[in-house]
C-alpha cells in the first residue's frame, strides 16, 4: 500500500480555528475527522459517530462493555447471582481502552456541539466506570475511573444545558447545573491529585455557566415578552406579535 495524503491535507488548510470537521460516506456512515498540525506532523485523525468510535465490533460485539455484560447476564441465568463474577486485569485494560476512546470522540463532540451525541457518549462511560467499580478484581482497577467522575458529570451537564437553551429554557438550565454542581460536591473522596483538581475546577465551571446564563435570563415580564416579540417577527408569526405587542403597552401603562 502506497498512498499520498498531501491532496488530502492540501485541499483542507490546517486551521486551529476549524480543525473538526463531519463528513457522511456513501453508505450514511457519519464520522469526525479532525485535522492535525503538529510540526513536521501532519495528518487527518477519524473515528466513527456512532458505534465505537474506531468502528471495531470487539468479540462480534457493538461495544466490550456489552460482551461483558452479556457474559454477567449469562452467569446470572445459571447461577442465579453474579457472586462468581469478576473482571480480570486483562478484561479491565480492554474497557479501560473503550473509555479512553469514548472520551476522545465527546471532548471533539462538544466542539461540534452534537449535544445528544455528548450525553449519549458521558451516560455510556458512567455505565462503564459502575461496571468496573461493581466487578473489578482487582481494587486498583475497581478505582482507576473513579478520579474521573467530576469531569464527566460536569461534561453530560453542559450538554444538557445547552440543549436546554436551545429552547430558551432558563429553568430547566439552573436546575441541570445546581444538580450537577451538588452531586460533584457530594462524590466520595478519591486520594487522586486528578480527582480534586477535577472536583475543584467542575464546580467552578458549573458557577461560570450559571452566572453567564443568569446575565443572559430575562429578569422582568417585560423583558421576556420584549424577547419573545423580536421572536416572533423574525419568525413571522404576525398574529402572535401583535398579541405580545398589545400586552408590552398593556404593561408599559400599568408601570
Amino acid at each position: 500500500m502506497n498512498e499520498n495524503i498531501v491532496h488530502l491535507l492540501s485541499d483542507w488548510p490546517f486551521d486551529p480555528e476549524n480543525s473538526i470537521r463531519k463528513v457522511i460516506d456513501e453508505d450514511g456512515t457519519e464520522r469526525i475527522q479532525v485535522r492535525v498540525d503538529q510540526g513536521a506532523f501532519q495528518g487527518i485523525l477519524q473515528m466513527d459517530l456512532d458505534g465505537r468510535p474506531d468502528g471495531r465490533r470487539p468479540h462480534d460485539q457493538d461495544f466490550v462493555l456489552e460482551h461483558y455484560r452479556d457474559k454477567l447476564d449469562t452467569l446470572i441465568t445459571d447461577n442465579g447471582s453474579d457472586e462468581e463474577f469478576t473482571l480480570s486485569e486483562s478484561d479491565c485494560k480492554e474497557l479501560f481502552d473503550e473509555s479512553r476512546r469514548m472520551y476522545e470522540r465527546y471532548v471533539f463532540l462538544l466542539q461540534i456541539q452534537d449535544y445528544d451525541r455528548v450525553i449519549r457518549d458521558t451516560e455510556f462511560n458512567m455505565a462503564l466506570f459502575r461496571f468496573v467499580n461493581r466487578y473489578a478484581d482487582r481494587e486498583e482497577d475497581q478505582l482507576n475511573l473513579e478520579k474521573w467522575w467530576p469531569y464527566i458529570i460536569r461534561i453530560h451537564a453542559v450538554a444538557r444545558v445547552m440543549i436546554a437553551m436551545q429552547n430558551e429554557d432558563f429553568d430547566a438550565s439552573f436546575t441541570i447545573i445546581d444538580e450537577a454542581r451538588d452531586r460533584i460536591k457530594d462524590l466520595d473522596e478519591v486520594d487522586a491529585e486528578e480527582f480534586r483538581v477535577e472536583q475543584r475546577r467542575s464546580v467552578q465551571a458549573l458557577d461560570d455557566l450559571a452566572k453567564e446564563l443568569d446575565e443572559k435570563r430575562p429578569h422582568t415580564l417585560f423583558d421576556q415578552l420584549k424577547k419573545e416579540l423580536d421572536q416572533a417577527i423574525k419568525r413571522e408569526e404576525f398574529e402572535r406579535a401583535a398579541k405580545l405587542r398589545d400586552r408590552l403597552r398593556e404593561l408599559e401603562e400599568e408601570a
